[in-house]
């Protein structure tokens, strides 16, 4: 008994932060950030800029560095900060400043998109910022978290460098500064809604933290006021977190449908003599997915087939579109059906290049270049004239501790009279050079 003690108060102390927190730095350092004025207007307006070429150019890196330099988690956390402080003038003033930020992001992003002569035929880090994940939800929840503890702490790290990559509020906007220059709604809606998303669960986790650690509420002049202002905020917090469950419900029913769609077409291509070729899966109030086959035409056993192969995936059949595209007779789809297969052998043939590729780097790294056996011979006998018999070969020396393996060339000598220690080295260093390799080891017998 006495060793769960002893791990519980070890636990309790190694987590315990109350002596690390200093809330009046913390809501100083919130009070000052949501302001946008001076410098931050510009710094907004580069790392605009610098994150729609990422996008453009689908560049990860560039992305990134752009949302190390954006302003806008600042009246973020404000507006949390005020909620959970009842601070009804440092809420307006978090959510002005935010509205001229998204304002100013959505006109920087637009006119670059509209004068760029760069037009991506699949621009993938776009259409990764249209579709709001459970996952976005959970990290600008528990990156809400992590900022305004990194805030509230007395010892300052970097840790706001990794709130800021990790809830990216930037791409977002530069996505949806696009959709508006190429007047795409799928583009403008997808990419606001995870904005949205992303500012409202850092929102509520900073809420959250300032009432956790107590934050110093507002001193009102009268009980009228404070029961105004606390009405005021309460309805603002259910207005906040209503919302939030329901896009959190509604994007966790479309995740789970999309993984169960396309687990049940990896596993349920053929059914008799038809074959998915594609399929398009359509959400939000009437969720379906219409599935376009090819072949000698669908019976009504392949009907069933179908149906009761994708209810084992929670597919229930009233979601389900069959388009049969019968060879024989159907040739208004030919187009789709021929691009829909291609496109199936494209990615397969393409994850088979890249699989070829990585096993011809890996053979290559064993094999090498051939050695030229006889000229080494030839060379070796002139200037080691002792040397009688030279074995070369290139193979993985494994370690039998930690069972790695490196690659390299061993030269075995026979040599009489034996060769000093000295001839030796300068037969490996010359080896070394001669077969332009580094890893050549001598050994004598």
């Amino acid at each position: 008994m006495n060793i769960w003690k002893e791990i519980r108060a070890y636990l309790r102390l190694t987590a315990s932060i109350a002596d690390q927190i200093d809330k009046e730095a913390a809501e100083a350092s919130i009070r000052r950030n949501i302001y946008f004025r001076g410098p931050n207007v510009w710094i907004l307006v580069f790392s605009i800029i610098i994150a729609s070429v990422g996008l453009n150019i689908n560049s990860t890196a560039v992305i990134i560095g752009a949302m190390l330099i954006s302003p806008l988690l600042g009246p973020i956390t404000g507006i949390g900060l005020g909620l959970g402080i009842n601070d009804t003038k440092l809420l307006g003033e978090g959510a002005k400043n935010l509205l001229v930020m998204v304002f100013i992001s959505l006109l920087a992003s637009s006119l670059y998109f509209l004068l760029s002569p760069l037009n991506l035929a699949n621009p993938t880090e776009l259409e990764a910022r249209t579709t709001p994940s459970i996952y976005d939800i959970l990290i600008a929840l528990f990156g809400g978290f992590a900022g305004i503890l990194e805030q509230a702490r007395k010892e300052k790290g970097t840790v706001l460098s990794g709130v800021a990559i990790a809830t990216a509020l930037m791409p977002p906007l530069c996505t949806a500064g696009y959709g508006i220059a190429k007047g795409s709604l799928h583009f403008f809606v997808g990419a606001m809604g995870l904005f949205i998303i992303n500012a409202i669960f850092i929102t509520l986790a900073t809420y959250i933290a300032a009432k956790y650690f107590h934050f110093q509420g507002i001193k009102f002049e009268n009980e009228v006021s404070a029961r105004r202002t606390n009405r005021l905020i309460t309805a603002i917090v259910i207005l906040v977190t209503i919302p939030s469950i329901w896009s959190a419900a509604v994007i966790i029913r479309n995740n789970s449908f999309t993984a169960a769609v396309e687990n049940f077409v990896a596993e349920n291509r053929v059914f008799g003599k038809n074959y998915i070729y594609n399929y398009q899966i359509t959400q939000g109030r009437n969720r379906n997915v219409t599935f376009y086959t090819t072949g000698d035409g669908l019976n009504g056993q392949d009907h069933l087939s179908i149906m009761d192969a994708a209810a084992k995936f929670g597919i229930p059949g009233e979601k389900i579109n069959l388009v049969d595209s019968n060879i024989s007779s159907d040739t208004d789809n030919t187009d789709e059906m021929t691009q829909g297969i291609f496109g199936i052998l494209e990615s397969q043939l393409s994850q088979k290049d890249s699989l070829i590729n990585s096993l011809k780097t890996k053979i290559d790294a064993m094999g090498g270049r051939d050695i030229p056996y006889s000229q080494i011979a030839k060379e070796v006998s002139v200037q080691w004239p002792e040397i009688k018999e030279i074995f070369l070969s290139r193979g993985a020396s494994v370690t039998t501790d930690s069972l790695s393996a490196s690659f390299g060339t061993l030269a075995i000598i026979k040599a009489v009279p034996p060769l000093s220690t000295e001839k030796v080295r300068r037969l490996e260093k010359w080896l070394q050079v001669r077969l332009d390799d580094t890893s050549v080891a001598v050994h004598q017998e």
